[in-house]
């Protein structure tokens, strides 16, 4: 991972990963990021309102939750996030991601993932992450243990679905030393 661009807290580096280069969110990809929250692909597992435009707003300006754009040859392919418990008896950082459909299946989102956790790893501190996706999301999870993440447990109607039902997630972790 080459880093550049480091500006501190709240602002990030700007990381690259083997295909993909991770830069801050930026108010221009505001859109390009609104409409891939549109897809039903993501909105199913992402959910949202009415108003998705304002919704990535908000991610983009939470100084609490470091947002990146996923850019792929110079466009914009996806949202990824991340936040830290700093309590010090139970410190560990969490990850989220979405990833246009478009470009889904070649391995760009344990890129993200991976070049992200090694990230809050070396450059944060943190010895351990978790991610919590839908327990039905099974490339998402196949994507998260590729990057080296391992299932703890399922989390039990965890989570409100954008038709008000609740679904189970999958809690998974990973140990500094075990990221792959």
């Amino acid at each position: 991972m080459n880093v550049s661009d480091v500006c501190g807290p709240p602002c990030a580096a700007v990381l690259h990963g083997a295909s993909v280069m991770l830069r801050p969110t930026e108010a221009a990809d505001i859109p390009a990021l609104a409409a891939i929250r549109r897809h039903p692909d993501v909105r199913r597992w992402w959910g949202g309102g009415d108003d998705l435009a304002a919704e990535v707003t908000d991610d983009h300006l939470d100084a609490e939750t470091p947002t990146f754009a996923i850019v792929l040859d110079g466009t914009v392919a996806g949202m990824i996030q991340w936040h830290e418990e700093t309590d010090p008896m139970y410190r560990h950082a969490g990850i989220d991601i979405f990833l246009d459909p478009a470009v889904r299946g070649r391995g760009l989102g344990t890129d993200a993932v991976r070049t992200l956790a090694r990230h809050v790893i070396d450059a944060h501190g943190h010895h351990r992450l978790v991610i919590d996706p839908a327990a039905a999301n099974t490339a998402a999870i196949r994507s998260y243990a590729k990057a080296g993440f391992r299932p703890v447990g399922v989390l039990r109607r965890y989570e409100r679905s954008p038709d008000g039902s609740w679904h189970d997630g999958l809690l998974m972790d990973l140990l500094a030393e075990e990221l792959s």
